[in-house]
């Protein structure tokens, strides 16, 4: 049995001021013999047996339990009924309101329909009600908006509006725009008084409802426009030119209808929140198309590097930490690596960051022009990418972040992890930096020249070089080493210790170029399961971009790679693949003096005077990853040499670097492209078996091959708190990057070393054809 409201009470039976029947979403229906049926617009509840029977026809709430019980006693005992009543309260069917008077005067009549729709969505009826009677909502109002439809919504609701300047349970505050700057001291304002609120903008094509945010627990509103910004880096440089701190105004565009659903949308929530209604929907973002309606709605994280809601030095205490790496037992033997979680974990756990509005990155989607026979998904805008020129803005290869793989899943991952990798690295504003120059500085920091590598005749030469228009080639001033710039720690896993290198070298500029003429770029950076699986991705990437550079600007034959050897089926699909497109595929093995094997897979069109060769890379300690790479990474390539319409002739890109390479460049007058004819193809059994089951003796492989060959392995855990994903990124000093870094060392050396050349090539010899992906 129940009280007045709803709980259990035992034997205690409520007075005759309180009513009782049927929650008012439910209509009895009694068919004598078989059930009484309990409909309601979320379904049908049977209840069996003689008691309900009885029972039923008197619950229609114009009754006390104790009424109930004396005109059903001719058919069931007090006990029998008492029992029945009992259950059908706790199975949450039964409501108890109050009677319209008693001897303090009459009851507010109740609407039946507001009352069915609280007892649908699991509240009382009658107290959500009354909760929403005596409760009342502050709007407030920010430029632009036109508050009174809102107000007139409220009204018909039943909603009570506090007076301006009172105090609420609740405030709605209506904006034009999620990031408009006066939301900031609102969000502040709110947060000191405690006070939760509902963020609307009910105006426009889509309106927006949502989230509730309640101070001290979960997100603020600058962990929500921190996401949000992310998606509007396009209008960054209009505010830059006019000025603003929010974002450009914006025309209107709506019509009336779609105007109101937002307002009722608006004040609906208000009132669920009123009447007591909780549920995890209210921490989210609501958006409605009403060009197509389409509703969705996004998740809100609160980020614990918040400057407002959490601690602005999570991300500067990690970097100042020692980069520590521990076991990793690797769990994923298969596809294009050795993880320590497979790709349908990393998926699974990870999934959330991808969404148009609160994800790091908008969608992951196929890549156009992709053929049947690889998976290559794109991830949106590649953060790493800068453009020095107005000619750069138009190279593609680069311009978006992708990845690649032997199934959707993998690939979709591959794509995730780059967006990751490329938002984490990315600079924004809570990294640890030190202030001064290299000179002060002393034997900590690391001159940017020994990991740029420019030649000073690249330096001298630097307006001839940047006048080709290329992103990728472009030099920078020299180096100033008594002009003060920022420096961030960076670990050094051989000598313990922290270096530091320049801030604008290890981070992407959100905007604009660095003071001190330097940029970051991809190399080395790397996301993935544990911060031992980024690092040693990292390092491999930094082997194979160095093993590409020795390749290409010496021009060297390399051995091929013999691919039946391998005997892997994704390596007949991809192969066949490319024959049906007419192209021919082969693979050169491009390992250098590290060891870790390094292969490049090229494909060129025959039949034509203009060949589009393209070409994949990868490395690992593993031939056979290694080889899934590169031609993975050459199947990314495949839909840039696909001619946007099937009858149309061009490019899927205008990347003028890669288009003039694809149109001019042959096997005829590139003969380094060709695997060396005097020297027997490899297999997989050309290189010795080094697989370690756990990545952490990956970790102190790799430092071991830095530190015999007298370098320095420098990482940077670049993870984000909000994201978890853990991002590094590694540096060697003196490793090559494969765009034109042309200074002495390596570059020379190396290939002698090999074997390769007998002698050092000059400057002046090296491939004139800079590295353009």
């Amino acid at each position: 049995m129940t009280d007045a409201g709803g709980h259990e009470a035992g034997t205690t039976l409520p007075d005759d001021s309180v009513l009782v029947g049927f929650k008012r979403h439910l209509s009895p229906v009694v068919v004598p013999g078989e059930a009484t049926y309990l409909v309601s617009r979320r379904g049908v509840t049977a209840l069996r047996g003689p008691h309900a029977e009885v029972l039923a026809p008197l619950l229609d709430g114009t009754r006390s339990v104790r009424s109930v019980l004396r005109e059903a006693s001719s058919a069931l005992t007090a006990e029998e009924a008492g029992s029945s009543l009992g259950e059908l309260a706790r199975s949450g069917l039964l409501g108890f309101r109050p009677a319209e008077a008693d001897d303090r005067g009459p009851v507010r009549r109740a609407d039946p329909m507001a009352e069915a729709y609280w007892d649908l969505m699991g509240l009382d009826g009658c107290r959500a009600t009354a909760e929403l009677a005596g409760a009342a909502v502050c709007v407030e109002v920010l430029p632009a908006v036109d508050a009174a439809p809102v107000l007139a919504a409220c009204r018909e609701s039943g909603v009570a509006v506090a007076a301006p300047g009172s105090a609420g349970t609740l405030s709605l505050v209506l904006c034009d725009d999620y990031l408009s700057p006066e939301l900031a001291e609102v969000d502040a304002r709110h947060r000191a008084s405690g006070t939760p609120w509902l963020l609307a903008k009910v105006c426009g094509v889509d309106p927006w409802i949502g989230p509730f945010f309640r101070p001290g627990h979960g997100p603020c509103w600058t962990c929500l426009a921190h996401r949000l910004r992310g998606h509007r880096r396009s209008e960054w440089p209009v505010q830059r030119a006019l000025g603003l701190t929010g974002p450009p105004e914006r025309p209107a565009a709506s019509v009336a209808a779609g105007r109101a659903l937002g307002v009722h949308m608006a004040v609906l929530e208000v009132t669920k929140w009123l009447a007591g209604m909780r549920y995890p929907s209210q921490d989210l973002v609501h958006t409605l198309d009403t060009m197509l309606l389409r509703a969705a709605c996004h998740p809100v994280r609160r980020r614990p590097q918040c400057p407002v809601c959490g601690d602005p030095q999570a991300v500067a205490k990690r970097v100042s930490a020692p980069f520590v790496p521990v076991s990793r037992p690797k769990a994923a033997h298969h596809g294009n690596s050795h993880r320590s979680a497979s790709p349908g974990e990393m998926l699974d756990r990870y999934g959330h960051l991808v969404g148009p509005v609160t994800g790091i990155v908008k969608e992951i989607r196929r890549a156009p022009r992709t053929p049947d026979f690889v998976d290559t998904f794109l991830s949106g805008h590649n953060l790493a990418f800068n453009p020095h020129s107005v000619a750069g803005l138009r190279a593609g290869l680069r311009a978006l972040s992708g990845g690649k793989g032997l199934d959707a899943t993998e690939a979709r991952v591959s794509a995730l992890g780059e967006a990751v990798e490329r938002y984490s690295g990315t600079r924004q504003g809570d990294e640890p930096v030190v202030r001064d120059t290299y000179r002060a500085l002393g034997a900590d920091a690391v001159h940017p020249n020994a990991c740029q590598l420019y030649h000073e005749r690249q330096l001298r030469d630097r307006d001839l070089w940047n006048g080709r228009g290329s992103h990728f080639q472009h030099v920078p001033r020299p180096f100033d080493e008594d002009r003060p710039t920022d420096w961030t720690p960076v670990w050094s896993l051989t000598a313990g210790r922290h270096r530091l290198l320049p801030t604008s070298m290890l981070y992407f500029s959100d905007g604009g170029g660095s003071a001190d003429g330097l940029h970051a770029d991809s190399n080395g950076n790397a996301a993935g399961s544990s911060p031992e699986d980024a690092l040693v991705q990292g390092f491999l990437e930094l082997v194979e971009r160095d093993a590409v550079a020795l390749w290409w600007y010496n021009r060297t034959r390399q051995p091929g790679v013999d691919l039946d050897a391998f005997a892997a089926p994704e390596t007949d699909r991809i192969r066949e693949g490319c024959l049906r497109l007419g192209r021919e595929l082969w693979v050169l093995d491009l390992t250098s003096d590290f060891g870790v094997p390094v292969l490049a897979a090229v494909s060129r069109r025959t039949g034509r005077p203009a060949e589009d060769v393209i070409f994949g890379f990868g490395a690992h300690f593993d031939p056979r990853v290694a080889l899934r790479r590169a031609l993975t990474e050459m199947g990314q390539m495949l839909p840039a040499v696909t001619p946007r319409r099937p009858d149309a002739p061009g490019y899927g890109i205008d990347d003028p670097d890669a288009v003039h390479w694809w149109r001019t460049a042959t096997t005829a007058n590139q003969p380094y492209l060709l695997p060396d004819p005097s020297v027997p193809a490899r297999g997989p059994r050309s290189w010795p078996a080094d697989l370690r089951p756990d990545l952490l003796d990956d970790v102190n492989a790799i430092g071991e091959l830095v530190r015999d060959r007298g370098m320095e392995l420098l990482v940077l855990d670049q993870t984000r708190p909000d994201l978890e994903l853990p991002v590094v990124k590694v540096i060697v000093p003196g490793m090559r990057h494969f765009w034109a870094r042309l200074a002495p060392g390596r570059l020379y050396d190396v290939p002698v070393a090999l074997g390769r050349l007998p002698e050092r090539r000059r400057y002046e010899h090296l491939n004139p054809v800079p590295m353009f992906v």
